[in-house]
């Protein structure tokens, strides 16, 4: 009667290994590059094995997009858990994004995100995936806002425009951040993220350059009410 459990236990111990080769050989070689065999040598697994549990070449992409994703919004709960407040969850959610390389994360790991849009943009399924991806993100983005409403901190917005714009900042601003843009660092980054947060929910923010740490918050006004769509941001999608 107890077997059964146990052997589910190792084959999703061994699944979450062949996971894990997965993001590191797609991050280092990028997905056109990577090869069923290659993540199989790397899991020290065979080719059939891994086909078995992912099926396709595009399976193993959205499994590994899903699986990686999973870990960040675990680091980010936790992180945001110990925040004072609203504002102050907004900016961690920039600084976790707005980042060549997360803590913790696989070297290059930025390069998921850019293989899943590519991929995505030629195969509905991937497509679909990808979707649901963004969806999750920016109802992580509506929660802090509704928070950030309730206790007073942020002014009246449409919550689901703003969440939108505010993503496909950051996605913009991440990708010049991934590429080593001149311009563009994590710093600068930060700061255009913020104002525009600022701006758009009526606070005041002032960046302290300390990883993890908050600036001086404000509301502007307590009957403010703004419209996203007068400050569009850049999109990369």
């Amino acid at each position: 009667m107890t077997a059964e459990p146990r052997e589910t236990s190792a084959q999703d111990e061994r699944r979450e290994q062949m996971l894990e080769a997965a993001v590191e050989v797609i991050c280092e070689r990028g997905f056109a590059e990577t090869r069923i065999a290659d993540v199989a040598t790397r899991a020290n697994a065979s080719p059939a094995l891994v086909i078995y549990y992912f099926g396709t070449k595009d399976g193993l992409l959205t499994a590994a997009f899903r699986h990686s994703e999973e870990k960040f919004y675990r680091s980010t709960a936790s992180l945001m858990a110990t925040q004072p407040d609203a504002a102050t969850k907004l900016e961690t959610l920039v600084r976790v994004t707005c980042v060549k390389q997360g803590r913790d994360e696989v070297p290059g790991a930025w390069g998921l995100w850019l293989d899943l849009w590519v991929q995505a943009f030629r195969h509905p399924a991937l497509s679909k995936d990808r979707a649901v991806f963004d969806r999750r993100w920016t109802a992580t983005i509506g929660d802090v806002v509704r928070e950030g409403q309730q206790t007073g901190e942020f002014g009246e917005i449409d919550v689901e425009n703003f969440a939108i714009a505010f993503a496909a900042l950051m996605d913009g601003l991440s990708i010049q951040v991934a590429l080593d843009d001149e311009i563009v660092d994590s710093t600068r980054a930060l700061a255009v993220a913020m104002g525009f947060a600022a701006g758009a929910l009526g606070f005041t923010w002032a960046s302290t350059d300390r990883p993890g740490a908050g600036g001086t918050r404000k509301r502007k006004s307590a009957q403010r009410t703004v419209s996203v769509a007068s400050t569009p941001p850049r999109s990369a999608r």
